[in-house]
């Protein structure tokens, strides 16, 4: 699956596609605008990679202290509100290599 496909199944599915990683589907739930789902989904992943979702979700709340905090904890470059959609593609093209 591409970051494309990812993004029109969130945007025209109700439900995620099946066999989605866990870091895959908090990105098509954050796609879909559910962040309380993808926030619950990234809570539970305990690697760099669940620290970078974890910023994201904080950056799209508004919540930049802590987003800051997350991007600390993911290694990764803090990235600005203007960003969240540029940042999503980046998650996604990482998350589905």
């Amino acid at each position: 699956m591409t970051p494309a496909q990812l993004k029109a199944s969130a945007l025209a599915d109700a439900r995620p596609p099946a066999g989605l990683s866990p870091e895959a589907k908090a990105l098509w739930y954050t796609k879909k605008g559910n962040w309380d789902e993808a926030h619950g989904i990234a809570q539970d992943i305990e690697t760099p990679m669940g620290s970078w979702l974890h910023a994201l979700l904080h950056l799209i709340e508004g919540d930049l202290g802590n987003a800051r905090y997350w991007f600390v904890e993911a290694g990764r470059p803090v990235k600005k509100p203007a960003q969240i959609d540029e940042l999503w593609d980046e998650i996604a093209e990482e998350v589905l290599k």
